[in-house]
């Protein structure tokens, strides 16, 4: 009887430990489905926010300076309107680069302050999940937002900028004119933006140019005019066909005119050099400090440019760090006191926006000036809304929680 006793109780201390074993592993299970639904609310959130806030900052920047950039291209220098799209679906990556940043503030800000207007955070709360809990799938979305702003500016953005910087160069050389157009008129300036040459074509059919004129003011002695019936343009410059050029002095003197059945022409040559120059965004990271250390005792690399590509070789990685930092600095400022009952997200957006690209712009004068190290003015606006950023959320997250 005893044995019976001491064994019956043997098996319900089992049976007792296994019902405690099985409530904690639906407790567990519960508890980890409750935090995925958590993750997946926000993200949804948070990913719909960020879409939205590509597409509005995207259609800033283009209308602000892109589409300001393209206008300029077609009337100055002749750049076919399809080519000059082309130049700007090209550009599109770059434009990216900078707007992930902007965007993923944009929808963490709006995303968190939603949260806290609807009351979702207090409830949170009560159910013991911390700031720290619901901030974990937004810093993981800035992380991957940080890792996709990298990979895009290290391997997509140089290949499209130098894509578009040949369809320029091609482009320039060419002086197309659009078939079709009717008395077609294009300036080329000099650097000093005073008028260079002028040229005239009454219609363009086929692609040959007819009844053409060209007024050459390069000479500050002289002053040529061009005439000729027919005309084409190619990479190696404009090819007239039975024409005439007059050669003329500053009073108005002729003095040389010369017939020609066939001549080539090459126009538009200085222009390639704003085309050409060396910038940052045709290289990765590490081909931009090669091409720095390559030409570090080369007398032509001037020191303006070699520092400029200094400031951009660090703001290559600093730039997608930003991605992290801003979102940071986000969280904290979109939790809304209680009694607040409106939508704070879209004016704290704007503001941190402006703070940060001041601090960047000043800070990358400082560099480019030698006020500072090329790596300080770099990584100083990531540093400065990081450290503010981490301030603000430690106070909040240990306030709230």
């Amino acid at each position: 009887m005893i044995l019976m006793a001491k064994t019956n109780s043997a098996n319900g201390k089992q049976k007792m430990i296994k019902k405690k074993i099985e409530k904690y592993i639906r407790f567990t299970r519960f508890k980890y489905a409750a935090a995925s639904m958590l993750d997946k609310y926000i993200l949804k959130q948070i990913i719909e926010v960020f879409i939205l806030g590509v597409i509005i900052f995207t259609s800033i920047i283009f209308a602000s300076e892109t589409f300001t950039q393209l206008i300029k291209q077609i009337t100055q220098f002749g750049i076919p309107f399809n080519i000059a799209i082309m130049m700007i679906i090209l550009n599109l990556p770059q434009v990216f680069v900078m707007t992930i940043p902007i965007s993923t503030l944009f929808a963490t800000v709006m995303t968190v302050n939603k949260l806290s207007l609807n009351s979702e955070i207090t409830v949170l709360r009560a159910c013991g999940i911390g700031i720290s809990r619901i901030a974990r799938p937004i810093f993981a979305f800035a992380i991957a937002m940080t890792i996709v702003s990298f990979l895009i500016n290290e391997f997509i953005v140089p290949a499209t900028s130098m894509q578009a910087k040949h369809l320029a160069v091609y482009s320039l050389q060419s002086k197309h004119v659009p078939d079709g157009r009717m008395n077609f008129t294009l300036n080329e300036n000099d650097k000093e933006g005073k008028l260079k040459r002028l040229f005239y074509v009454q219609k363009c059919e086929d692609k040959t140019l007819n009844n053409i004129t060209v007024l050459d003011l390069s000479n500050p002695e002289t002053v040529q005019i061009i005439q000729a019936k027919f005309g084409k343009t190619d990479k190696s410059g404009w090819i007239f066909d039975g024409g005439v050029m007059y050669t003329l002095s500053t009073t108005g003197k002729v003095l040389n005119t010369t017939l020609f059945e066939k001549s080539t022409i090459n126009f538009g040559l200085d222009n390639i050099e704003s085309f050409v120059k060396e910038e940052a965004n045709q290289y990765n990271f590490f081909k931009l400090m090669k091409f720095i250390h390559k030409n570090k005792k080369n007398p032509h690399f001037l020191e303006k440019l070699k520092l400029e590509l200094q400031v951009q070789l660090y703001d290559k990685l600093a730039l997608p760090v930003t991605t992290f930092a801003l979102a940071l600095v986000g969280i904290p400022l979109a939790i809304t006191p209680p009694r607040v009952r409106y939508n704070r997200g879209f004016l704290f957006s704007v503001m941190i926006i402006f703070v940060y690209y001041v601090i960047r712009a000043f800070s990358l004068n400082l560099g480019e000036t030698k006020a500072i190290s090329p790596f300080l003015a770099a990584w100083l606006p990531v540093i400065s809304i990081a450290v503010i950023g981490w301030i603000l959320y430690y106070r909040k997250a240990h306030k709230i929680t």
